[in-house]
Order: structure tokens, then C-alpha cells, then sequence
């Protein structure tokens, strides 16, 4: 499945061209290396975000094709969420 794609119905981030442009600026890592938004992802594979002030790592546990809402939060697994503290 497409990362631009398991990202939007797994409900990580709202929209698939939000999904698209963080991982065109490089803002999305999948096994520490940096996507495309057409990467395939794989049942296992570790996904890396990072989204404003925040890094959020998730390991990706189902490729569901048509989650309800109710299921999608079952499709990965957070790993590690940090706040990002800008020295003043």
C-alpha cells in the first residue's frame, strides 16, 4: 500500500494530500529512511513523522483497505511520541 494512502485511512494524518506534501518536504522517514509518497509500506515497517513540534513513531501492525473509523486506530501501534523544545 501506498504511504501517502496508509497514512490517510489510518487516520494519522486527515487528508491525503497533507499526507502527500509532508512526505514530499521529507518529513517522513519509513525504516529511517527518508519516503515518497508513492513508498510501499509493509506490515512491521516503522514509520518516522515528523509533524510541527513533534516526532511520532509508529510501527504499522494491518493494511487494512477499508477501515471504519472505529478500527483504524488498530492499523499501527505508537512507539514513540516526543515534543520537540525550542531552545530560547
Amino acid at each position: 500500500m501506498r504511504l501517502d494512502k496508509y497514512l490517510k485511512i489510518s487516520r494519522v494524518i486527515k487528508r491525503r494530500t497533507i499526507a502527500k506534501d509532508i512526505i514530499d518536504i521529507g518529513l517522513v522517514k519509513i525504516n529511517d529512511k527518508v519516503a515518497k509518497p508513492s513508498s510501499e509500506v509493509k506490515e512491521l515497517d516503522e514509520i518516522e513523522l515528523t509533524l510541527g513540534d513533534r516526532i511520532l513513531r509508529i510501527k504499522v501492525l494491518s493494511l487494512l483497505t477499508n477501515p471504519r473509523k472505529e478500527n483504524a486506530s488498530q492499523m499501527y501501534e505508537i512507539i514513540d511520541e516526543n515534543v520537540i523544545k525550542n531552545p530560547l
